[in-house]
């Protein structure tokens, strides 16, 4: 896998769903549900189930192959 790339946030933190979408690396909401229930998706090497999770700039999301860091805008 090659290095991350960085996908500029708005605010402090972002939700792992939505970050998903802002990079993206999924088309909907539903998409993100699914992907992150069948545990498909990393943050920070280690598998991660709650799409819910609270992502701050530095944190490595990976997904089918891409992987994609939180950077402050």
């Amino acid at each position: 896998m090659s290095d991350p790339v960085d996908v500029p946030i708005d605010d402090d933190v972002i939700r792992l769903g939505q970050f998903l979408k802002l990079a993206n690396l999924i088309e909907s909401g539903a998409e993100a549900k699914t992907v992150i229930a069948a545990g498909l998706v990393r943050v920070n090497d280690e598998v991660e189930l709650r799409r819910g999770r609270q992502l701050h700039a530095g944190d490595v999301v990976a997904l089918a192959g891409h992987k994609v860091r939180v950077a402050p805008d």
